[in-house]
């Protein structure tokens, strides 16, 4: 088990990018959880296996429909 903290910048808030995090966790048995910042930023912890981590970062490099990841 790894768990990795990441700060998601961009246009990450108001685009459903928290519950897009939650399903992608969810299908790949990912633990932990999801937030907002101040700055409008989003924070996440994210806990599982290296291989589910890995897909679970790439989707999240991409985000949902309306996001833009910097």
């Amino acid at each position: 088990m790894k768990q990795y903290h990441i700060i998601v910048s961009g246009i990450v808030q108001g685009v459903g990018f928290r519950y897009f995090t939650l399903l992608t966790a969810k299908n790949y048995d990912i633990h932990g959880w999801v937030r907002n910042l101040a700055s409008g930023e989003v924070e996440i912890v994210a806990q599982g296996t290296e291989e589910a981590l890995d897909h679970f970062l790439g989707k999240i490099r991409i985000g949902p429909k309306y996001s833009r990841i910097d």
